[in-house]
């Protein structure tokens, strides 16, 4: 490691102001930074709050990501394999399947570390893909802009590709992070500027421009041309919980062995997630039981209610908890620092919002089932005048207890 430190050591007036590399700098000040502590130090007077950066916070929310990780290699890899089974087939077939026959682990649902495998050939060229892009556009903004390279995108490019069906088209991939992480970040300033969620905005970007590749029966399972595997709440929303109850039971669902996109099946590894964020101090607890008291009290409402006309007031709370990205998208999305509501209050008022769009467009629009991305996404814009209503009520409340 000295000699690395002192080669970069080296190499570093080269790339400073004034340097034959100069324009390259944020390149090389972000490799430093990443594999050594920044050498930087504040002078004179200071006030230390904590002891947590930018780059601790993002590789905590790293950290608590890697349940999910795990658990979508695993559950691609279930689920193609489960498929190929079903269908008699023999081989993956393509680059897949002849890796997959080169290792020799086969196509045994049963085997973990065959579905594994399989589930990276599926995962790892779009996490690669989206952080390629991602990656090429910070430092380009970073270059024009002339300050050092943020580490926001480290969660983005880890956030993308979980919430990606697994036979997403991995052109599409970076075009959705493209415009993600400039629509939805950078033309607002870059890293802490932006008012939207940037791995959301890539997504939703994908749904309503491609909607083919993105929404279906077909998207959902990494199988062979010709093969179906639409998702619980698809299902539900065309024919209600019968034929849900008969393909799956709860806690199934619960743990995650289902279709969907790639992260975001698994409640179990996402409460993993949940409890090192609340631990650390990164994520907010208020949001996530905000938006979970706003999700399923909606959802026992509307089902009590009930609908004659619409299967999807069948679903009661516990499966509205358990299918599709409302976990996911509680523990991770939500409670995005910079996107989200900044005061206590509005955390509450925040998630109670989030939860209950969640459940409205889940039951009152059978036609997009899955409607925590649009929920977190309208409670993003409307984040910022939560946070300006609960600063003036305070105020007015002080000035009432002084006068």
């Amino acid at each position: 490691m000295k000699f690395l430190r002192g080669a970069l050591d080296k190499a570093a007036p080269n790339f400073e102001k004034g340097g034959k590399f100069e324009k390259m700098y944020p390149l090389f000040e972000a490799m430093d930074t990443f594999m050594f502590t920044p050498p930087d130090t504040t002078k004179g007077s200071t006030h230390v709050r904590d002891g947590i950066d930018l780059k601790r916070l993002m590789i905590t929310v790293a950290v608590a990501l890697i349940p999910t990780i795990l658990m979508a290699l695993y559950n691609t890899g279930y689920q193609a394999n489960l498929a190929l089974v079903s269908m008699g087939a023999e081989s993956a077939g393509g680059w897949r399947g002849w890796v997959i026959d080169l290792v020799g682990l086969g196509y045994d649902p049963g085997n973990i570390l065959a579905c594994a495998l399989h589930g990276a050939l599926y995962f790892l060229p779009i996490f690669l893909a989206v952080n390629v892009m991602g990656g090429i556009i910070e430092v380009t903004f970073a270059s024009i802009r002339g300050h050092e390279v943020n580490e926001g995108f480290l969660v983005t490019g880890m956030l993308l590709p979980l919430i990606m069906p697994p036979d997403i088209p991995l052109w599409q991939a970076m075009l959705g992070t493209a415009f993600g992480v400039i629509f939805g970040k950078e033309i607002f300033g870059g890293t802490g500027k932006n008012f939207l969620n940037p791995a959301l905005t890539g997504r939703a970007f994908l749904y309503f421009a491609y909607p083919a590749q993105i929404s279906g029966d077909a998207v959902w399972t990494a199988a062979p041309d010709g093969f179906t595997g639409a998702t619980a709440l698809g299902v539900a929303a065309a024919d209600g919980m019968a034929p849900v109850l008969e393909q799956m039971t709860w806690m199934e669902a619960f743990l995650g062995r289902i279709p969907g996109s790639m992260g975001e099946t698994s409640v179990l590894a996402c409460l993993i997630g949940a409890v090192i964020l609340i631990a650390s101090g990164i994520g907010s607890w208020r949001i996530m039981l905000a938006v979970l008291v706003g999700a399923l009290g909606s959802a026992w409402g509307l089902n009590l209610i009930g609908s004659e006309t619409n299967p999807m007031f069948q679903m009661g709370p516990e499966w509205h908890l358990v299918l599709g990205g409302l976990a996911f998208g509680t523990v991770f999305m939500a409670t995005d620092p910079v996107s989200a509501a900044f005061t206590d209050t509005g955390k509450i008022v925040y998630g109670l919002l989030v939860g209950f769009l969640t459940t409205l467009i889940r039951v009152i629009n059978p036609a997009f089932p899955e409607g925590v991305m649009l929920a977190i996404l309208f409670g993003n814009v409307f984040a910022p005048v939560i946070d300006y209503y609960v600063v003036r009520s305070n105020i007015k409340k002080r000035v009432a207890r002084y006068v």
